[in-house]
């Protein structure tokens, strides 16, 4: 059976969307049949990160949300640009990308419209049936809306991106609540951006003792991610890297 994991972090600029892209790639590398959904419609960039050229985008999740095509439309095959040199006839690993778009008149529209958000679960289980996958990412809006708390409710994991920063410490502990109160059957934390120098071990204790929670990684700050720039998998370009080893970390408590 398919599971659905939501990335979310409660405000912008933790890293969310880097932490997403690299952890489906690292689960799509297992084997898998992955799809990553961009739900973050206000602000969507995840394509970025794939390397997904406006110009080939022809549909995107807006196109579905407004009913000019199936969701299976608007998804993108990523596997060769994300995982590498894989059989085009294997069945596995498949990467699949479903984009929001960029376009400033469909973001215009959807801050002044908005849309139907049962529309978009009917999209998720879609995606799972046609696409025939093996884990939906889905990659959230910042903050908490109804949008948000339909990707929650109806994931089988939660991943929480935070940094080691008061606002942050206090913002999550807001999703927390309201995951336990959605009865999630698995929430995990993800702290990102750990400068040199901090107690890690200490930073983990008290994270994991304030949200009873676990905390399946510590992410560090880092050149090579500002190298990357949101323009790559990091994974990819730097295997053995410490970060890559953590993330390693975060794609196996997905699988398990």
């Amino acid at each position: 059976m398919a599971k659905i994991i939501s990335t979310h972090s409660f405000r912008g600029g933790t890293g969310k969307s880097n932490t997403t892209a690299n952890v489906a790639v690292l689960v799509a590398r297992a084997g898998h049949r992955v799809g990553v959904i961009d739900t973050d419609i206000q602000s969507p960039g995840i394509h970025v990160i794939f390397q997904l050229a406006e110009s080939r985008v022809e549909r995107a999740l807006n196109d579905y949300l407004w009913g000019k095509c199936s969701i299976d439309k608007a998804a993108y095959d990523v596997t060769e640009a994300s995982i590498g040199d894989v059989d085009p006839d294997a069945d596995r690993p498949r990467l699949f990308l479903i984009p929001s778009s960029i376009d400033v008149g469909e973001i215009g529209r959807i801050l002044k419209k908005g849309y139907d958000v049962g529309k978009l679960n009917d999209g998720f289980q879609r995606l799972v049936t046609d696409l025939r996958l093996d884990y939906l990412f889905i990659d959230t809006h910042p903050g908490v809306n109804e949008e948000t708390l339909l990707s929650i409710a109806i994931s089988d994991k939660l991943l929480l991106v935070m940094r080691p920063d008061s606002q942050d410490f206090q913002g999550t502990a807001v999703t927390a609540e309201l995951a336990r109160r959605l009865e999630i059957p698995e929430m995990y934390l993800v702290i990102n951006k750990v400068p040199p120098g901090m107690d890690t071990a200490q930073l983990r204790e008290r994270v994991e003792a304030t949200y009873q929670a676990e905390v399946v990684a510590i992410l560090p700050m880092n050149y090579e991610i500002a190298r990357v720039a949101s323009s790559g998998i990091f994974v990819n370009r730097y295997p053995e890297h410490p970060m890559t080893l953590a993330l390693k970390q975060v794609a196996d408590r997905v699988m398990s």
